[in-house]
């Protein structure tokens, strides 16, 4: 027992040292099976239908159940993070999301496949904070945790791009429920060895726990990405169901915010918002991500429709934007350092709105070399601001508040994805639904007929292949006509949004802030490591290789003295305690 608990102790030491980068890797996994998860079920939902044969609005919430659940709990599963520590959140999120995809794999009918997703999507929330926010803390180095948010962010590009590449495999191979399986045996691996390698970690834990407020943040942010995503499904704005979740998600949010800023010890620090540039980082994740997933929605209808190809060559098809998202990770760091936030942020939007401008040249006919000219740009652009925005959130976060702050960042992650089907999904119906007008009930096209096309390509199909002939011909053409012609304005309307984006990206600093009143520790040449954070526990001892002790300078404090008001963060492993 001795022996094991010795082993145990050996192996946190050394992930709280030089295997840092060891329980990163650990981390990018986690993060790449919940990234994953998002699109893998989107090719599969041909098989789902005809097997469990759900209702229209069972369907919906078998896609839209996960992303919902998991967008509403991030604030919640970040923030209890930071009290009764990360890692604790991060192995239950685990041990669910295991337990959760076996339960989905099997799912006899849509009632049970609803509910394993959203277990799914709990699993999800109290991962994806934790990830970031330990991260935060076993990197205090911020030009060694650039080139950990760096290969973090590239991880999540590549979970969300190989999803349908992997999904489609699977379906074609074997049958739907195999998309859930592929999590179990990497959860059974990752569990015990994140058990062991990952350091814990807490936050400030001054005062009660906020329980109300984190529901009100949870049922706040719900109603809010609900109503986004029913309109993006074509529901009006003025639809009941559509406005009151809005609505009264919007108002929990106000309420959720009054009422931080009255508590002595709230949930999040809305003073973190008064910082130019931890707002404006926040809202650049927003606007990329409204340009990423509304535009990758997009192409995959285009591509599989109006280019028929197959989900698993349609997967193929989006790998170049993943491995440019990868080369933009790798080299977020160097670029970062060289260029600043605000270049690297603004010149991703511009290289990103270019790309999209250059996807503009698409028609009926397929043009892989354009294609893939655009999605390298597309994907290069966009992970380079992302990398730029989470990078510097990050930073201007205290790292007592880093659940929170990744919390915050996931959040407006999920909001944008909601956001981008929501608006450019519109603005495509907005310009589809008119390019039937061309027909004018020509060729033996019934009105019927015409009407039901115009509601989406694929429909169009399927009622021309109902009518045949010459009708079913031409309202076939004429939907794909419709169809690359909405498809150029939104992305015009991309282009625009990703311009603005470039815009707001000024308000960033210009150059990378490595001092050390910045962050403790904060670059190797120009501030030495503190040693209670180098030590991992706060033990006495030589600082690990590579690193410099800071040694206190005549007649000052051995201790630093925290500022009023402000509890010094914890300690960065260990059991979370500050080592004073």
């Amino acid at each position: 027992m001795t022996g094991t608990s010795t082993a145990v102790s050996r192996l946190r030491a050394a992930a709280d040292g030089a295997n840092r980068w060891a329980v990163l890797v650990v981390l990018c996994l986690s993060l790449l099976l919940v990234a994953l998860d998002a699109t893998v079920l989107h090719v599969a939902v041909p098989a789902v239908t005809a097997d469990l044969r759900p209702t229209a609005v069972g369907l919906l919430w078998i896609v839209d159940v996960y992303p919902l659940v998991c967008a509403s709990l991030l604030i919640l599963f970040g923030t209890l993070g930071d009290r009764i520590g990360r890692r604790r959140v991060l192995l239950f999120g685990y041990a669910l999301f295991g337990l959760a995809s076996a339960l989905a794999a099997t799912a006899g009918s849509p009632g049970v496949l609803i509910a394993a997703r959203a277990l799914l999507g709990v699993g999800g929330a109290m991962i994806m904070p934790a990830t970031l926010s330990i991260l935060r803390q076993i990197f205090p180095d911020r030009r060694e945790r650039a080139l950990a948010i760096g290969i973090w962010t590239a991880v999540a590009a590549v979970g969300a791009a190989t999803g349908p590449v992997i999904g489609g495999f699977l379906v074609e191979h074997y049958w739907w429920g195999s998309v859930f399986l592929i999590n179990i045996p990497l959860m059974v691996l990752i569990l015990p060895v994140a058990r062991l390698l990952l350091p814990e970690s807490r936050g400030e834990s001054d005062g009660p726990w906020d329980v109300l407020g984190a529901l009100m943040a949870a049922a706040g942010v719900l109603g809010v990405v609900l109503g986004i995503k029913r309109i993006g499904g074509g529901e009006g704005l003025l639809n009941l169901a559509t406005l009151l979740p809005l609505l009264a998600g919007v108002a929990l949010v106000v309420l959720f915010v009054r009422r931080q800023k009255r508590r002595a010890h709230p949930l999040i620090d809305i003073a973190m918002f008064s910082r130019p540039a931890f707002t404006t980082a926040v809202g650049c994740i927003v606007l990329a991500m409204l340009a990423l997933v509304g535009l990758e929605l997009i192409a995959v209808q285009y591509l599989q429709l109006v280019l028929d190809l197959s989900p698993l060559e349609t997967g193929l098809r989006l790998l170049p934007l993943t491995f440019a998202a990868m080369a933009a990770g790798a080299t977020g760091s160097y670029t970062l350092s060289r260029v600043g936030p605000r270049r690297m942020v603004g010149w991703g939007f511009v290289l990103t709105a270019a790309s999209v401008l250059l996807l503009t040249l698409m028609g009926q006919q397929d043009r892989p070399a354009l294609l893939t000219a655009g999605f390298v740009l597309l994907g290069f652009g966009l992970q380079s601001t992302l990398f730029g925005a989470y990078e510097s959130m990050l930073s201007e976060a205290p790292a007592e508040r880093a659940g929170g702050a990744a919390a915050i960042g996931e959040t407006a992650y999920q909001l944008g994805a909601g956001m981008g089907i929501a608006l450019l999904g519109s603005v495509m119906n907005a310009a589809y639904a008119p390019g039937f007008a061309r027909l004018d009930g020509s060729a033996g096209v019934p009105t019927a007929a015409e009407s039901a096309a115009s509601h989406s390509l694929g429909e169009a199909y399927q009622v021309a292949g109902r009518l045949g002939g010459p009708a079913g011909d031409l309202l076939r053409n004429t939907a794909r006509h419709a169809f690359v012609d909405g498809l150029h304005l939104t992305l015009l309307v991309s282009a625009g949004l990703l311009l603005l984006g470039a815009l707001a990206a000024l308000r960033l600093p210009r150059v990378m802030d490595c001092s050390p009143a910045k962050a403790e520790g904060a670059c190797p040449e120009r501030a030495a490591v503190v040693p209670e954070q180098a030590a991992g526990a706060g033990a006495a001892g030589p600082p690990p290789r590579g690193e410099r002790r800071q040694l206190p300078a005549a007649g000052a404090q051995a201790h630093r003295v925290p500022r009023p008001g402000r509890r010094e963060p914890a300690e960065a492993t260990g059991s979370g305690r500050s080592a004073r």
